[in-house]
């Protein structure tokens, strides 16, 4: 049997769907995601800000495992990059057969390593990049199948929505 989970690089897919002139609903999104891929856990990965516990509460009532690296704030901007967790995690949790396939969710080509590394151990069943003009050639070229969210961002967007999630932005 099959045990799917999912990795998400939160700041790529906030920045790439904030780019393309959306909003996730994050409720919705983690839906299709169980929809779609009958994934066991979905993990999202981003920066923690501790002004914005409503919105992390909010990930979690949606059924998000979340993963938070502390921040820091260097000229006004908050930065909290989170790629070694997602890289640490993901490989953590296949050595302890945590799953037997994932899929990340990401365009940024600083995983391609990871992603060789899933496919030299079969442990890989697709990529989800954010943007298909952004999808960095690094992770392009590992004949992986990769779902870009270009076309699906309309099924959980909060376009045209009056309510929107607490302080959404996981830009960190």
């Amino acid at each position: 049997m099959y045990k799917i989970n999912i990795y998400i690089d939160g700041n790529n897919l906030y920045r790439s769907a904030k780019e393309l002139g959306f909003e996730i609903d994050y409720k919705k999104f983690r839906g299709w995601l169980r929809q779609k891929y009958n994934s066991v856990n979905i993990y999202l990965f981003i920066g923690l800000v501790p002004n914005r516990t409503k919105f992390y509460a909010y990930l979690q009532e949606s059924g998000f495992i979340l993963i938070f690296k502390p921040t820091i704030s260097i000229e006004g901007r908050i930065k909290g990059n989170c790629d070694a967790e997602l890289v640490l995690k993901t490989v953590s949790d296949f050595y302890t057969k945590a799953f037997t396939t994932c899929i990340l969710v990401t365009g940024d080509g600083d995983f391609g390593c990871l992603v060789e590394f899933f496919k030299e151990n079969n442990a890989i069943c697709s990529i989800i990049a954010p943007d298909k003009n952004k999808c960095s050639f690094l992770l392009r070229n590992k004949d992986t199948h990769i779902v870009f969210l270009n076309e699906h961002y309309h099924k959980f967007s909060m376009i045209g929505k009056k309510e929107k999630a607490p302080n959404a932005d996981v830009s960190t």
